[in-house]
């Protein structure tokens, strides 16, 4: 008699699983990043006094989730949608003078000031999209290996077979009841 083994699946994935899962282009995904911090940045100006470590913690969630929800063809993008979602962020806590200068000149000197969290959120971001891309290619590949090794059934490898065999056969020219084109084209195999 067979026992199957039967994995239990940790509460803490059960959980996860609850979330929503968007799967965002990637001009959605930095939408979505640059909006969201823009919007935090307003809550930490009005709230917190434009605390620079509320909205340095706060970047970091925002950062993974831009990665988590990119779609998968899109992966590339969340590492560098992530810091022009933290250069528009910053700029409602930047704190510059009055005058365009002075606003870009605040702005210059907060990203300077800023950039341990910014690396740390295109950090989070850049490893989960490379996770995300390996564990999408690992599963590619064991998908073609699959079918490689006979995953589909019998019944639909038979004709596969027939027919790659048929084609591999050399045409001669004059052969058969058809000569040239006609003939080749004759003699090409079906498809299913």
């Amino acid at each position: 008699m067979y026992r199957v083994r039967v994995r239990s699946v940790p509460p803490v994935v059960l959980a996860l699983r609850r979330f929503p899962n968007p799967r965002l282009t990637g001009i959605g995904a930095g939408l979505f990043a640059a909006l969201t911090m823009f919007v935090l940045a307003c809550v930490d100006r009005l709230l917190f006094d434009s605390s620079e470590l509320v909205f340095g913690l706060l970047f970091l969630p925002v950062s993974a989730l831009t990665a988590l929800w990119v779609r998968p063809a899109d992966l590339v993008t969340a590492p560098i949608s992530v810091p022009i979602a933290f250069a528009v962020g910053v700029f409602p806590i930047s704190g510059g003078s009055e005058g365009l200068g002075g606003q870009i000149m605040g702005l210059v000197t907060a990203l300077a000031v800023h950039a341990g969290w910014l690396y740390g959120g295109t950090l989070i971001a850049g490893l989960i999209a490379s996770v995300r891309k390996v564990r999408q290619m690992r599963a590619r590949r064991r998908y073609v290996l699959a079918q490689g090794r006979g995953g589909a059934p019998a019944s639909e490898r038979a004709p596969r077979a027939a027919s790659a065999a048929a084609a591999a056969k050399p045409v001669r020219a004059g052969a058969g009841g058809a000569s040239g084109a006609a003939g080749a084209v004759a003699r090409r195999p079906q498809r299913p």
